[in-house]
């Protein structure tokens, strides 16, 4: 079915546990009719829905996901369109510090009454009632400390499912009811009758701290998106063409344009660069910035959502809930997981009750120790927390990521197309020479320049300095020459060309410099050489793209001449100049058609059809929204070193994946069998407990080495 009309939205989850929880949660949604698309994170502990508002509502989604056992975080119904994700965020934090603090207080208890059921049990004086003290211990321990688990079960039990809850509930649930048979007829099973109360309590108390330790690492890789909403302005009540006065030390709740005043800003949280930026009539300021030392007039003209940071949250938000395709393959492997553990630990528990050195103790503690070992948590969590503390680190440093398959793409590259204008060079024309014949004239042109919207006209102006602007008339634009008007009579003329030779302007097109000549009917009064500087950072970040292996092209509307000088400067031998949009796109599937992994940097509204077809698409921050939308990822401050910091982080975020991935499998692969005795001699259930508490903890830490 194809839906008119759909939104997508990230709703927290609670009471996610593992990859079999995920995968419940996002069969529910994707189940639910109106529901498009849907992808659950482990990581992030939030499920990304898009769905046809006029079909289902959040309201619905929250009651589907509650009867599967678990919970949505939504808006009211009223709010389901226009998300007021802030609202959202900070309940989803609230509820995450509670359940904290519950599982902190269970982890001690738990601990407390492992130790002192342990010390009861191995002490060396035995006394009348030792084990009813022992089952008064381990019943709070699993019953109270472990009473989540039991829940999750039960839940799973009435959908016909199973999950990690199930597991560690089973396994806690056997060692203490076969203690309490013991205990209860302690001769009925002869010598192997003893009591085993210490390992459901170890179990619990390991599990506990297990998941502790996961929520604190798991908590450390969403640092970064919870960062971005602490700093996130409170509602404002200015409206968009307001001018707003924004004093020192005063952090900005819109965006806007400078009118007046001088100032530098932090904005370090938007771009990742430490040095605060110069503010002055005309340059742009974001909300969430910081304002330092001067006062500023700012028109407004975007709040609320429509801001450059409300837009960034939403980015890595969102980017941070996408899957990696990797991860989907992960997801089926999880999905059956927890019911091949529940076959193999009933073959294990028949094997060592057949088996000629097996009896009824060592089967049920193999199948205990099976239970508990085997690790659904450290495959779910694998792909998602790397993925999360990889887009974090991104944002952090100014990158933007979109998605996560743009994260395992971008390892993958080996040419890269840039544009020129805005992307290599700084897209804002300046005056690098001039020359004047009539300096008397320069009221004059000020006057014509200021009648012009060419971005030209601002390079000269700036160069003007302070001179008395004079009253011209008939004033007439003529598209692709320049301008003309009439002062006192006399006709006066700014454009790209002179009937007479200039040796100076001769210089400076040799050199790729544009030429501006401005005269009356008669004689030159001024020339002018312009140029498009390059950014500072250019030059470098293409010799380190060549020192990985990537070889750079660039693309240009450019003559060939100017575009030709640029690429030289900055190290890239191959050029195409005088291109159409169209012809980028072509040059694009050109180069894919030969096999290569294509990527495309640019920053305008000609550029978009190319990021579209290209495999990976970066967009510079402070081009064309049209881009951004367009592109896989945005490097905020335009700074083109952060190209290379992008594949940087690529590779090393697909390396820990991997490493990730080989230890969850390894670890499972290993550790049940030897859980079941059919390696080595067998451990006992409190070691297997501590065993899967660290595989998930691992996992998790060695994501969180992206983040250094």
């Amino acid at each position: 079915m194809i839906m008119a009309k759909t939104v997508k939205r990230n709703f927290p989850v609670v009471g996610l546990g593992c990859a079999a929880c995920v995968n419940r949660v996002e069969n529910t949604l994707k189940d639910q009719k109106g529901v498009r698309e849907c992808s659950v994170s482990l990581a992030a502990n939030n499920a990304q829905v898009e769905y046809d508002p006029e079909v289902v509502r959040a309201a619905d989604l929250k009651r589907a996901v509650q009867n599967a056992g678990y919970d949505l975080i939504i808006q009211d119904d009223s709010d389901e369109i226009a998300e007021d994700a802030a609202k959202v965020e900070e309940e989803a934090e609230e509820m995450h510090r509670k359940y904290f603090r519950r599982l902190k207080t269970d982890m001690w208890l738990a601990i407390i009454l492992a130790v002192a059921l342990f010390i009861v049990q191995m002490g060396f004086i035995d006394f009348e009632g030792k084990g009813w003290v022992l089952l008064a211990l381990a019943a709070i321990s699993v019953f109270w400390c472990g009473r989540r688990f039991h829940k999750g079960a039960i839940l799973q039990l009435k959908h016909k499912s199973a999950n990690m809850d199930t597991l560690v509930s089973l396994s806690t649930l056997i060692s203490f009811l076969f203690s309490l048979f013991n205990l209860i007829f302690p001769k009925a099973l002869g010598e192997q009758g003893a009591l085993y109360f210490d390992s459901a309590a170890l179990i619990t108390a390991f599990i506990l701290i297990g998941r502790v330790l996961e929520e604190q690492a798991k908590y450390g890789t969403t640092k970064s998106i919870r960062k971005l909403y602490e700093l996130r302005p409170k509602k404002t009540r200015a409206s968009v063409g307001e001018t707003i006065k924004i004093k020192p030390g005063q952090r900005i709740d819109v965006d806007g344009i400078v009118l007046a005043g001088s100032s530098f800003v932090d904005e370090s949280l938007l771009t990742g660069e430490p040095l605060p930026c110069s503010k002055h009539e005309g340059n742009q300021v974001f909300a969430g910035t910081m304002n330092q030392d001067g006062m500023l007039q700012v028109q407004v003209t975007k709040t609320g959502n429509d801001t450059l940071l409300s837009r960034i949250i939403a980015m890595v938000s969102d980017a941070q809930g996408s899957k990696a395709k990797v991860q989907k393959t992960v997801d089926k492997v999880a999905a059956i997981f927890v019911p091949a553990v529940l076959l193999i630990a009933i073959i294990t528990l028949i094997y060592w009750l057949v088996a000629p050195d097996g009896n009824l103790a060592k089967a049920l503690l193999s199948m205990v120790s099976v239970l508990v070992i085997a690790c659904p948590c450290s495959l779910g969590l694998a792909t998602p927390t790397a993925i999360v503390a990889a887009i974090g680190k991104g944002a952090d440093e100014g990158i933007l990521v979109k998605d996560a398959d743009a994260l395992q793409i971008a390892s993958k590259i080996k040419t890269i197309v840039f544009d020129k204008t805005g992307t290599i060079t700084m897209g804002t024309p300046i005056v690098s020479d001039q020359y004047w014949y009539a300096e008397n004239a320069k009221g004059i042109l000020l006057s014509m320049e200021k009648n012009s919207d060419h971005p030209i006209a601002s390079a000269i102006i700036s160069t003007l300095g302070e001179v008395e602007p004079k009253p011209i008339e008939d004033f007439l634009n003529v598209p692709g020459h320049g301008v003309e008007a009439t002062y006192m009579s006399d006709r006066y003329f700014v454009g790209n060309t002179y009937p007479q030779r200039s040796d100076l302007a001769d210089k400076w097109i040799a050199e790729g410099k544009t030429v501006v000549y401005f005269s009356d009917e008669q004689n030159l009064l001024a020339v002018f050489g312009i140029e498009d500087s390059l950014k500072e950072n250019s030059a470098a970040a293409i010799q380190e793209l060549q020192e990985m292996g990537i070889k750079s092209y660039m693309l240009s509307g450019d003559n060939a001449l100017n575009a030709g000088l640029i690429a030289k400067q900055v190290g890239i031998d191959e050029v195409q100049a005088g291109v159409f949009p169209t012809d980028k796109q072509s040059y694009i599937k050109d180069l894919q058609a030969k096999g290569q992994k294509v990527a495309m940097v640019g920053d305008g509204i000609n550029d978009s059809a190319a990021l579209a077809s290209a495999d990976l698409s970066v967009a510079m921050g402070k081009g064309s929204d049209i881009a951004m939308e367009a592109a896989m990822a945005t490097i905020v401050s335009s700074d083109l070193a952060k190209v290379p910091s992008l594949i940087k982080l690529s590779k090393k975020t697909n390396r820990i994946i991997a490493e990730n991935l080989f230890w969850a499998f390894i670890y499972n692969v290993i550790a049940i069998p030897v859980a079941a005795g059919l390696i080595g001699s067998g451990i006992t259930p409190m070691i297997a407990a501590a065993c899967m508490a660290l595989s998930s903890v691992c996992v998790v830490c060695n994501s969180l080495r992206l983040r250094k």
